[in-house]
């Protein structure tokens, strides 16, 4: 087993943190402070190819791969839970099923200036009664001639408000069982009939930008349909099985910068003449959050290994989630807690890592939704 990077992954994550540390860092306070979502920043990362990162050149991509585009994720979150949100949703969810199941014509269209930089894609699944029961979707898309006419409401949706597209999944059908038939479908987001707003005060992640979508008679052409139709259901869990690879990797940054501010602040700190980190509760805690930064990071780099051999990774991208994503609560919980008072603080930013970290227990599938997939793989 080779644990090492190769040279063009290694050249990607020190690009990655240098952009990070230079450009990103300086506003991260100030990004979380006003909830405004950086479009400014998303343009650089776009001309640095971060947003085409896994993607093949000849659909506008860098040629990268899922491990590489996990380590840049890592290296943007480490600095800004919120920018590492908004990276991983453009790429994981609002780009990555156009490459997988679009076709040739879909990815030329929607997948290019997306991969190139361009613009943004958003990706419309959650609704008001369909979270973590994403099947019982209510928005409905009814054939009219060479249309569809859809008509719904989703919710939480990343980036939408900056998006020139999103997918949405509608019901287009009913088995012989009466289950809903589940497509994709390609919404630009200039289509008349489609409103979006970003009305939510959130507890983290207060930069990244989260609408709801209204779609009233919203008419698309059925060629927008993305793959085949009736075929979102697979479609969609696939997508979150990549995804789950990146929330991992934003959790692995937000745990690795509570342990870089909390080993710091506990050499600094003084108490009864010496530095805290002499005393060993404080070590205790460093040396757990420590150990499980590292075993988080190996967990997703095996996950986006896997993915990059295609081989099955569904199971290892839920453990790498679920672990990651609790693991980054307890890191910035301990970084706040070695802190002490200080770690209350806006000014000194754990308080931020904690606030932002208890999203990925939340997003791209539930704690408790990771453990029910990781049963069923197991024959449970």
């Amino acid at each position: 087993m080779n644990f090492e990077l190769t040279k063009e992954q290694s050249m990607i994550k020190k690009m990655v943190r240098d952009f990070a540390e230079g450009v990103i860092r300086p506003r991260a306070i100030e990004i979380d402070k006003k909830a405004e979502f950086p479009e400014d920043i998303f343009k650089q990362m776009g001309e640095l190819g971060l947003l085409g990162l896994p993607f093949p050149e000849e659909v506008g991509g860098a040629g990268g791969d899922t491990l590489s585009y996990a380590l840049a994720v890592e290296e943007v979150g480490r600095v800004c839970g919120s920018t590492g949100l908004s990276y991983a949703a453009a790429v994981s969810l609002g780009a990555s099923p156009l490459y997988y199941f679009g076709t040739e014509k879909q990815k030329e269209e929607f997948l290019k200036p997306l991969a190139e930089g361009r613009a943004l894609g958003s990706f419309g699944l959650t609704e008001p009664n369909a979270g973590s029961d994403a099947g019982g979707t209510k928005t409905t898309a009814v054939s009219d001639g060479d249309y569809y006419v859809i008509n719904g409401e989703k919710c939480f949706i990343t980036n939408a408000s900056f998006a020139k597209v999103i997918i949405v999944t509608a019901v287009t059908d009913k088995s012989d069982d009466g289950k809903n038939l589940i497509s994709s479908i390609i919404v630009p987001t200039d289509t008349e009939g489609v409103k979006i707003k970003s009305d939510y005060d959130k507890m983290g992640v207060r930069g990244s930008d989260t609408a709801e979508i209204v779609l009233d008679n919203v008419r698309v052409p059925k060629e927008n349909v993305l793959g085949e139709v009736n075929k979102g259901f697979k479609q969609f869990l696939s997508t979150l099985d990549g995804g789950r690879i990146s929330i991992a990797a934003l959790g692995v940054g937000i745990a690795q910068a509570s342990l870089d501010k909390a080993l710091e602040y506990a050499k600094e700190r003084k108490q009864f003449g010496q530095s805290i980190s002499k005393f060993q509760a404080i070590q205790f805690k460093l040396a757990d959050m420590a150990m499980e930064v590292e075993l988080a990071r190996n967990m997703v780099l095996k996950a986006a290994w896997l993915k990059d051999k295609g081989k099955p990774f569904g199971k290892e991208a839920a453990f790498a989630k679920l672990f990651a994503s609790e693991a980054a609560v307890r890191a910035a919980d301990q970084a706040i807690q070695i802190h002490g008072g200080y770690g209350y603080m806006r000014e000194y930013e754990v308080e931020r890592y904690l606030r932002d970290a208890k999203l990925l227990e939340i997003g791209e599938g539930t704690s408790e939704v990771q453990r029910l997939v990781i049963a069923r793989y197991l024959g449970c």
